[in-house]
């Protein structure tokens, strides 16, 4: 059985996953020029087969959602082989990547002046997918790039610019799922190319203190890296740089990948130095996969320990396959953040970040992500220098269970669903105010974790007859369709009571839309990274 979400919501209007040129857009004016030369024989060659790669990854759901489950494959000859990548110096400290929107300018410095080995600048899930936020985001990664960028600190009345530094910048692009509209009358480009094709426009590799490093994310097959690999070849070609003279790292966000990263790696080797876990994507493409069945409900996403063994089994796998092969393996995002306003809060979690990020060191892991300057020092103290490369995990098992079913894990409750419902709300409203990443309630939401709470939510009405969600007297509340409205409703109300008396009625409008689409998103089964 495919399974539906809820119900047809009063208004069903979505937001609109492509993003599109504004109509007065003229590319001699606002692109670089000579720039849409470059990119148009690029197009012709890579947008048909992203979108034959994105048709591809439809189908692999459809099935998984008829049971046919994403699983492990006999090793091709490929990885049978004794192939290894020699990692380069300049990126063997890796034991902490800062990231951030692309598209706020002040964090970028902030990222690149905090110490951090490493900095992923992201046109991606905490950028807003819309035109006039990706070109800034490009704007201010070139301006990285060259060391240019800086802003004006208004507590220090003085403008920081970027510190010299030994810090490895990643640009992180949209992923092969989604397209770019409004360059080409009629026609959908490839967002991943358009991203990267700009990037790579905008540079002098004479001017950079490394080759350019792309951040690939979203990937769902080993067939994806060949896509990748000969975009990046056929860039260095057209200026006549090295063939490998790109260089990446990929995130592995999706549960097919998961059982592929060999293969991925294999295909990219002569351009990849590391796989990275992508935790909460991955948990969102964990669930999505298996929306059919019941035993896949799961708690309250903050109820759910860091060791779980459906990450867990994955953070071991990893770094078998990465230090097997000579890469980095790096552990993902811990979501609650420091507050230099709230010591409690603050303490919590630094001790938290500290806990997690010492699991994935046990995992020989090499290094992790975080997304606030206060988090650098106690993350890169988790980790050996510069990296963990010469270990391998003790009796691992290259074929471990990675869809363990999370029996006896957390606690289903109705504040779960509605906190999920308020978060999703709130960040909604984030993203139609320009935000792609929101901080509530001490954690960093961005489009993954919505991901996750509007699958959760979905998971809980689909399966309703058979799961129990408790309310706070221990009784069971049937999910329906209709109180999962009332509880939109509900939380709607509450936000909407809780702006100063003051707000702009627009505000309140926005808050109005960002409840009408999260239910439709839901509803409709709109579960894509979008």
């Amino acid at each position: 059985m495919t399974p539906t979400a809820v119900a047809s919501p009063e208004s069903g209007v979505l937001t609109n996953p492509v993003s599109s040129a504004p109509a007065e857009f003229d590319a001699t004016r606002d692109l670089p020029a000579g720039f849409m030369d470059f990119f148009l024989p690029l197009h012709r060659r890579f947008t048909p087969r992203q979108q034959q790669l994105a048709h591809k990854r439809t189908e692999v759901l459809q099935r998984s959602l008829e049971s046919e489950k994403p699983t492990h494959h006999f090793p091709s000859d490929t990885v049978r082989n004794g192939w290894r990548i020699s990692l380069p110096e300049w990126c063997q400290d890796q034991r902490n990547q800062m990231t951030g929107p692309a598209d706020d300018g002040e964090l970028c410095v902030k990222m690149l002046n905090s110490g951090a080995p490493g900095v992923m600048l992201d046109l991606e899930d905490s950028c807003v997918n819309e035109w006039n936020h990706h070109q800034t985001g490009i704007a201010n990664i070139l301006a990285c790039l060259r060391g240019e960028l800086s802003y004006y600190d208004k507590k220090r009345d003085k403008t920081v610019p970027i510190q010299p530094s030994k810090t490895v910048l990643f640009t992180r692009p949209r992923g092969l799922h989604l397209s770019q509209a409004g360059l080409i009358p009629g026609e959908l480009v490839s967002a991943s190319l358009f991203d990267v094709a700009r990037v790579f426009y905008g540079i002098d590799p004479a001017e950079l203190k490394h080759p350019l490093c792309i951040y690939i994310p979203k990937s769902e097959s080993a067939e994806e890296a060949v896509w990748w690999r000969d975009l990046f070849q056929a860039l260095a070609t057209s200026r006549g740089l090295p063939h490998d003279y790109i260089k990446c790292m990929a995130l592995v966000e999706s549960h097919p990948m998961a059982f592929q990263m060999e293969e991925f790696t294999y295909h990219l080797r002569d351009h990849i130095i590391g796989l990275n876990l992508g935790r909460w994507d991955y948990m969102a493409s964990l669930i999505h996969f298996n929306l059919d069945d019941p035993d896949w409900v799961l708690p309250d996403r903050n109820t759910i320990p860091h060791n779980v063994p459906f990450f867990q089994n994955l953070r071991e796998l990893i770094p078998e396959i990465c230090h097997h092969r000579g890469i980095l393996a790096i552990g993902g995002m811990t979501a609650l953040y420091p507050s230099r306003e709230d010591a409690e809060l603050n303490a919590r979690a630094l001790a938290v970040l500290e806990k997690d990020k010492k699991n994935e060191a046990d995992c020989l892991m090499d290094g992790a992500w975080t997304g606030h300057p206060d988090q650098n020092a106690i993350a890169v103290a988790q980790f050996p220098y510069p990296n963990q490369l010469q270990r391998r995990p003790t009796n691992a098992s290259r074929y471990p269970d990675l869809r363990p079913v999370p029996h006896g894990v957390g606690t289903r409750t109705v504040n779960g669903t509605r906190a999920a419902v308020r978060t999703v709300i709130r960040y909604r409203h984030g993203v139609l105010s320009g935000r792609g990443a929101s901080l509530l309630d001490g954690y960093m939401e961005d489009l993954a974790t919505d991901r996750i709470y509007r699958l959760m939510i979905a998971q809980r009405v689909i399966h309703r007859e058979l799961v129990h969600v408790l309310d706070a007297q221990g009784n069971s509340m049937k999910h329906t369709p209709e109180f999962i409205t009332q509880l939109f409703d509900e939380e709607l109300d509450r936000l909407l009571r809780e702006l100063p008396s003051n707000t702009d009625p627009q505000e309140a409008d926005r808050y109005r839309r960002a409840r009408e689409i999260s239910e439709a998103m839901i509803v409709n089964g709109e579960f894509n990274p979008i």
